[in-house]
This record gives structure tokens, sequence and C-alpha cells, in this order.
């Protein structure tokens, strides 16, 4: 290798753009003799005028005089570094039509690679670390610290299991929210997630008539709420992880409502309550207790619409908890004479 090209090897040049240049300048210095009429003493043909009185063709190439290589000298330099320019390059033919490209190097050029600062290959990152963007959205407040309002609205865009997929609506519950009964059931059936409302259509119409025969009513003095707030697929039962997420809800309710007597309404919602595989046949007759409210089980209206001899069973069950009831406002009572000194009735 010529010492010019290893310099401009060193500094990154390809011999082929070298030798390309060379070859440009070269032929710019060919055409530029030709367009001045060739060296002084020459003809147009190129010929001495001696040598065409001796009568020698024209048309025959005859060798050219070298060309001044001046000029490709002068658009090398351009590609050497001043330091350490090359201080004579070789000589060349002046009307080569076509100079042959050396062989491709192993070495790869340099002219495609990035720089080595290249910070605007950056340009789209994000600014900050995945991590950081989920941990910028604010948790949503727990559940035991929401009021009505805030808790209605998150069961109505509870997506915390399932069920939400084929829902129509969360059932959230109805009544006095102050009220001293709470009426508890499964979950909601077709016509719940239709209407939005606890204990619908027949079923609830039957619900109707035995509170009333308590002087109890839905608008009025109870409050009525499921275990499960969306409507499980087919009617099914809902699976476990279906009631761990859900329960919260419920317990929510039963801290803000403060009921003084719970009515369980159907085996899953007995059992959910009161942590329990047992017969609701086992469960009946007795008072259990709820996060300290009492709590009575009876059969749920659906069944007692297909069952009817049980609907004295069941309101037996609801005399027991209106006993129950009058007790517990008695203990009340009686809790409260003593706070402000007045002797017990």
């Amino acid at each position: 290798m010529a010492l010019n090209e290893s310099v401009l090897e060193e500094f990154g040049l390809a011999p082929r753009w070298v030798r390309r240049g060379m070859a440009a300048a070269q032929e710019a210095a060919g055409t530029l003799s030709v367009e001045q009429g060739g060296a002084p003493g020459t003809s147009a043909a190129g010929l001495p005028p001696e040598r065409l009185q001796n009568g020698e063709p024209a048309g025959r190439a005859l060798p050219q005089p070298a060309v001044d290589d001046s000029d490709a000298r002068t658009a090398l330099s351009s590609f050497t570094p001043e330091p350490q320019r090359a201080s004579s390059l070789p000589a060349v033919a002046s009307r080569a039509p076509h100079v042959a490209e050396p062989p491709a190097m192993s070495e790869p050029s340099s002219f495609g690679a990035p720089p080595d600062d290249g910070f605007a290959w950056f340009d789209d990152l994000p600014l900050h670390p995945p991590g950081e963007a989920h941990a910028a959205v604010p948790a949503l407040p727990a559940i035991h610290t929401l009021d009505w309002d805030a808790l209605s609205e998150r069961v109505a865009n509870c997506e915390r299991c399932r069920l939400c997929e084929k829902r129509t609506q969360a059932v959230f519950g109805v009544g006095n929210r102050n009220a001293d009964w709470m009426l508890i059931g499964e979950a909601p059936g077709e016509n719940e997630d239709r209407v939005g409302e606890p204990f619908v259509g027949q079923a609830g119409k039957l619900l109707d008539n035995m509170l009333r025969s308590l002087a109890l009513a839905r608008g009025a003095n109870v409050y009525i709420a499921n275990v499960i707030k969306c409507r499980p697929p087919g009617n099914r039962n809902p699976e476990p992880d279906e009631v761990a997420r859900c329960e919260p809800y419920l317990q929510r309710q039963v801290e803000l409502v403060k009921p003084k007597l719970i009515v369980a309404l159907g085996r899953f919602a007995a059992q959910s309550l009161l942590k329990t595989d047992a017969s609701i046949s086992s469960l009946r007759g007795r008072v259990h207790q709820y996060e300290g409210v009492p709590v009575i089980v009876t059969y749920h209206p659906a069944y007692l619409l297909r069952s009817l001899p049980d609907k004295a069973k069941a309101w037996a069950d609801l005399c027991l908890a209106r006993d129950t009831w009058r007790e517990a406002g008695s203990e009340a009572g009686r809790e409260g004479g003593a706070a402000s000194g007045a002797a017990p009735r």
C-alpha cells in the first residue's frame, strides 16, 4: 500500500473514493486540454505538422504527451489532513477513460458508522422509567373509608372479579340507610340485574308481604343488600374468590347502616356471613353474630315459592328476628338509661 493510501486509511477514507476523485480530476484535465486545441506545436488532430506532411493518417492513435496533473493533486490534497499531507502523488495517464477499482478491503468502511457521541439516538426513549408511570397513578381510597356516595360509585364501576364482564349493572342496595333491620341475600338474579335493585319480581313481592306482616317496608325501615353485587352467569352460585373480592363492600354497608338486626336470606348468604358450611336447617332457630350484630337465618323467598310448606318455618324465623330486635332495643335503652343515671324500666 502506498504512503498516501495508508494515510487515508488511517483517517477512515476508503481507497475507492480517493481513486474515483483522482479519475474525475484526470478526466477534467484531459477534457480541458482537448478543448484548448492540444499542446503547442500540434495540429487539431493531435499530430505534429511534420508527421502530417509525411503522409501519416490522422485517425491513427498516437501516444499523447503527459498532461499536467497539478489539478488532480490539488483535488486530492483536500482528502488528506494538513499535518500528514502526502508529499507526492503517483503520475497517471491523462486520457485514461476508466481507472480500475482496487479489490475490496477486508476492513469495514467507517462512513456508515454512527458517531461515538450519538446522543440523538436516545431522543425517542421515555423521560421516566416505566415503573414511575404506574407509581404516579394515585391509589384508590380503601373501601372501609368510603361514604355512601363514594361506595355506591365504587360498586357501580367495580372490576375486582370476572362477574363484571357480563353484568348489565351492579346491584348496590336499597332502603333506609339508618334502618334497624338489614336484610342480606345471595346475589342478583336476572330481574335484579336488569332493574338494578335487589329482590324484584315474584321473590321480591313475597319478601314485601313478609315484611308487611311485621309492620316493615322496603323503603321505610329496612335496608336490603346482597353478598354479591353482580349477577353470576346462569344464576350459578358465586365462587369463593368472587365472594372474597366483593365482601368488603357488604362489610362497609353494615358499618354505615349500623343495624340492630341482620336477617340472612338463604343458605349462601348465611354461610358467607357466618363463615360456615353448615346447612340452613342447622343454622335456623338460633341467634348468630356478624361484626357484633345479631343474625337470624331463614329461607330465601325464591326457595319459598317452590316449597310452600316451608313458609310456616320462615314465619317462625321472622318472629324470632322480631323478638331479637326488641330485646336488642331494650338492652340499648337500659344501657342508655344507666349511662344517664335513670332507673331501668
